[in-house]
């Protein structure tokens, strides 16, 4: 459960795609640690702050009429600010019921329960609170008591099967329904959902598991002893699979690019130690291939495998996205030896293979640009914003004219401009609506009914031939005094 709004101008004109905004509420129900899952990965506008890579609750305050809980604003993801507000512990997880409660002015940042609230000083047009009185104890997240459960289970079974083979597929199975069903799940509110999509994910990763057996993990698995095999085995796929919980919280890396790179506090560092592992683990494998014989072979598949994936990138239009569920099966050849670290690290990568396969299902290997950029910024041209004139009821703006083409070069029809004014969509012009005279491209001028006793936040975008929209600027600001301050350089 994240939000009630969505970003931008999603909503559409006046928000009303997002109806209602008060007089209604809902039952919800929030895992453990949802603070984690409540970040924005990508740039997203709150006034005239740019926030990404923190946990997205806006405002917070205490409730004007004494309660416990505060006001938030619309779009706030709800899990993290139930967290905020106090309706149950992050550690534990719980549920609540959200009410609406319409239009709100200013809300204040806070510091409560290991969150810092996002600050916004303007009216919008809806918001929510929590109610009291709803006892969350009932509904707490149960996945560490199934994980009791699921370790004694797979434990066992590795040590007192007879031949290798049994604890393997058993342990893939109970591994892969417990990350599908408890661990991991999709966002799906239908539970019967939930178990028929693990149960279509679960065919062709049983039919994958078994070729990894096959060509990868048996030989090792038959000559180490099952107490070995057990702790080294089963200690790296519970790791692997649990990858949500382990890794997600230890790494502070989300995605492999550039531009996240850069954003990411402590990303670098966490990459610079991930390769310094990685190369120190790959030279102990090659170290014991060779003294198996099987390094030639072992580096023309290699060679193979990067030779695939290098024509897989060259595709022209799409980008080349590596997997967990990838990455383990272009490792685990790798790992096919009889040593001890070599079963700790089979373990581990069949772990993750359960994991991106339970969780985000078998996606490919290459996407488009668009699909990778989800509700993230495309880096577009943007308008300009120009001074408007203030007055103590109104703010006019001379909107900026469509180019006949942009200076990057885009081949998008841009065909008019977006306004969002305290980050709702208040007006759309296009072209034809002013008309084109004489093959010239004509201004139009829009006045917006400004609070006198509060900030107004401007942004503006193109838009599109087909009726979407560009990137949105930094948000330009008329102060309470009348004053505008224009937009500082970037995207929104």
């Amino acid at each position: 459960m994240h939000t009630t709004r969505a970003k931008n101008n999603l909503c559409g004109l006046d928000g009303e795609g997002c109806l209602p905004f008060a007089n209604s509420s809902f039952a919800f129900r929030c895992p453990s640690d949802c603070v984690v899952g409540g970040r924005v990965l990508n740039p997203r506008a709150v006034g005239d702050q740019v926030v990404a890579y923190r946990t997205f609750v806006v405002g917070g305050g205490r409730a004007e009429d004494g309660g416990i809980y505060g006001t938030y604003r619309a779009d706030s993801f709800i899990c993290p600010s139930a967290v905020h507000a106090g309706v149950f512990a992050a550690r534990f997880g719980g549920c609540g019921v959200l009410v609406r409660t319409g239009e709100a002015s200013g809300f204040p940042a806070t510091r409560r329960h290991g969150i810092e609230s996002i600050g916004f000083d303007a009216t919008f047009p809806s918001s929510y609170t929590f109610a009291s009185g709803v006892r969350s104890t009932a509904c707490k997240d149960l996945r560490w008591h199934l994980f009791g459960v699921s370790v004694p289970f797979t434990t066992a079974i590795s040590v007192v099967s007879p031949t290798p083979a049994i604890p393997f597929f058993a342990t893939f199975v109970g591994v892969f329904f417990h990350v599908a069903l408890a661990s991991d799940p999709p966002y799906l509110s239908n539970p019967y959902a939930l178990v028929s999509r693990a149960l279509s994910r679960f065919l062709p990763a049983a039919f994958v598991a078994h070729f990894l057996w096959v060509y990868v993990l048996r030989r090792s698995h038959k000559k180490t002893p099952p107490i070995e095999r057990t702790v080294l085995y089963l200690a790296g796929l519970w790791v692997g699979a649990l990858t949500n919980i382990t890794f997600d919280k230890i790494i502070p890396i989300s995605r492999l690019t550039a531009r996240d790179l850069g954003q990411q506090p402590g990303a670098k560092a966490a990459l610079a130690v991930i390769v310094t592992t990685l190369i120190l683990i790959v030279a102990g494998q090659i170290y014991y291939l060779r003294l198996c014989g099987r390094l030639p072979k072992m580096v023309g598949l290699y060679a193979t495998l990067g030779t695939s994936l290098g024509l897989l990138a060259a595709i022209p239009g799409t980008s080349l996205r590596i997997h967990h569920y990838i990455l383990a099966l272009l490792l685990l050849p790798g790992c096919s030896l009889p040593t001890r670290a070599s079963i700790l690290y089979q373990g581990l990568l069949v772990g993750l293979f359960i994991n991106g396969v339970a969780r985000w299902g078998f996606a490919s290997v290459i996407e488009t640009p668009e699909s990778l950029v989800g509700d993230g910024l495309y880096y577009s041209s943007i308008p300009t914003i120009g001074a408007p004139v203030v007055t103590a009821q109104n703010i006019t703006f001379t909107l900026p004219v469509p180019p006949d083409k942009l200076t990057d070069g885009s081949a998008y029809g841009v065909t008019g401009v977006s306004v969002l004014v305290n980050d709702v969509e208040r007006y759309q012009w296009r072209l034809d609506d002013a008309g084109d005279v004489e093959g010239g491209r004509t201004a139009a001028e829009w006045t917006y009914r400004r609070r006198p006793d509060e900030r107004s936040y401007v942004r503006m975008a193109w838009l599109t031939r087909g009726g979407g929209t560009m990137d949105y600027t930094r948000a330009g600001v008329v102060e309470r005094n009348d004053a505008w301050r224009a937009p500082p350089k970037g995207r929104s």
